[in-house]
């Protein structure tokens, strides 16, 4: 069985910010002119324009009149309660897109706002610092360079966790009932869409690794396919685990392209009533079509349009989908921009499957159960501390577990003398010096054999290879 090149998202996730990239989310993007026009009276606004005029009159200090205005608009935005909806002001608005078409520097992940703390809120970029800090979907981030961030604005994390290549930031994060500390540094973040090679002893299963429904992806899916036959391939997998969504128009052509015409592609509505369907077309796929067995993976970190390609797939072309439950996206947001180029993102309707079932917090299931060890998602062990005899912490019980998954016979929450003889015995096999204790070195050095070995051993990719050659 080949030995699966996957990035590890669920193990080592990364981490850019919601302002840069598409965070899940499906979306399509609009003109302008959606804000030329608005049913409001002069009366309906009367409060906003008195409280404008009394806080420029009488406010005890000078206030900017584009900050009042750009804060009326982030308010109206969060009032909505609606992660996936914001506000964003021009340079937000220009990494947001500029995401989506190349190359950035950052850490990468995605933020959003919950419960007045900034939050991971999806996957990952592929490759990226933060892949290796060990950040997951959900964690929380308590500080940023030691300065809390309970209370702030999404732009103001953003800006904080944001900086030059080369630079670093230490994030202090909260997990479940877990706190760490992961130090980052930053890099400019490569966005490739897709990757996709022959299977190393299957040479008749082509392996195509979709990390985001980008603007070209589409065009990339169809040129990996061509490619992959010519190779010899007969058959695919579609691997869209840790992949976040994008655009709208990408997913329902790529899912075309292994649905018979006519066949539906993914439904649209609002709480009251179905309001459209998308289906299998040659006008959406060129005629291009992928008939040969095809099996999808996915995990909980594959959103929004990676949820709606699996749906399709599942629903509309019996293709198996193994992995674990996604995320649980059922929403669908457009972006519409104002003249001085800021933008708003907002939630405009939900999407149903081809079936009619909104999966929105319960996630596509799989036709094939399958997930990773336990250990793939254990948090990071610090890197700013020295562990050794005698401590007593969850880090230390952690560090028992990813010693357990290297074979070292350890277990508890103490530091003991089994711990520092499995330390030793770990360190004199990788060249490093026999302390028994564990500086940045020895976890860097442990953590990097957990994810060889996870690599190695992708129970969840083998399961589809099995599907496809049984």
């Amino acid at each position: 069985m080949k030995n699966k090149k996957i990035s590890l998202k669920s193990f080592i996730i990364s981490l850019v910010l919601v302002a840069l990239i598409s965070g899940g989310l499906v979306y399509w993007v609009t003109s302008s002119e959606f804000f030329q026009s608005s049913s409001l009276s002069q009366n309906d606004l009367y409060k906003v324009h008195a409280l404008y005029n009394d806080i420029q009159e009488n406010y005890y200090e000078d206030v900017d009149d584009e900050d009042l205005i750009e804060g009326a608009l982030e308010g109206m935005t969060d009032s909505l309660d609606d992660p996936y909806t914001s506000y964003l002001g021009k340079q937000e608005a220009g990494e947001f897109t500029e995401s989506l078409s190349g190359d950035f520097e950052g850490i990468g992940a995605t933020l959003t706002i919950v419960d007045d703390l900034p939050e991971v809120s999806e996957a990952p970029v592929k490759d990226s610092p933060a892949e290796k800090a060990g950040l997951q979907a959900k964690d929380k981030i308590l500080e940023v360079d030691g300065k809390k961030t309970e209370g702030k604005d999404l732009d103001s994390v953003v800006q904080t966790i944001r900086g030059k290549k080369g630079s670093t930031v230490k994030l202090a994060v909260e997990r479940d009932d877990e706190n760490f500390d992961v130090e980052i540094k930053r890099d400019t973040i490569p966005l490739e869409s897709l990757d996709y090679e022959l299977d190393e002893d299957h040479q008749e299963v082509g392996s195509i690794e979709i990390a985001s429904f980008n603007e070209n992806t589409a065009e990339e899916l169809r040129d990996a396919i061509k490619d992959l036959r010519k190779q010899g391939a007969k058959s695919f997998v579609i691997d869209l685990r840790q992949n976040p969504g994008g655009y709208l128009d990408q997913v329902e052509e790529m899912a075309s392209m292994f649905l018979a015409d006519g066949k539906t592609i993914v439904q649209f509505g609002t709480d009251e009533e179905i309001t459209g369907k998308s289906k299998a077309s040659e006008k959406l796929d060129g005629g291009f079509k992928v008939n040969e067995p095809t099996t999808v993976l996915v995990d909980k970190q594959s959103a929004s349009a990676s949820e709606i390609f699996a749906a399709a797939l599942k629903e509309s072309a019996n293709a198996p989908i193994v992995g674990t439950n996604t995320f649980g996206k059922g929403t669908v947001q457009s972006v519409s921009d104002f003249s001085d180029d800021s933008e708003v993102k907002m939630t405009v309707q939900k999407w149903l499957t081809p079936k009619g079932e909104w999966i929105n917090e319960k996630g596509v299931e799989p036709t094939i159960e399958a997930d990773l060890p336990g250990y793939a998602y254990l948090p990071p062990l610090p890197k700013d501390e020295t562990f050794e005899k005698g401590d007593q912490s969850d880090t230390v019980k952690n560090l028992h577990k990813f010693l357990q998954a290297l074979g070292y016979d350890t277990k508890g929450d103490e530091f003991n003398d089994k711990t520092a003889q499995a330390v030793k015995d770990f360190q004199g096999e990788h060249d490093i010096a026999q302390s028994g204790s564990v500086d940045k070195k020895t976890s860097t050095a442990i953590e990097q054999e957990v994810v060889k070995k996870i690599q190695n051993s992708d129970s969840v990719y083998k399961k589809a290879i099995e599907e496809l050659t049984k």
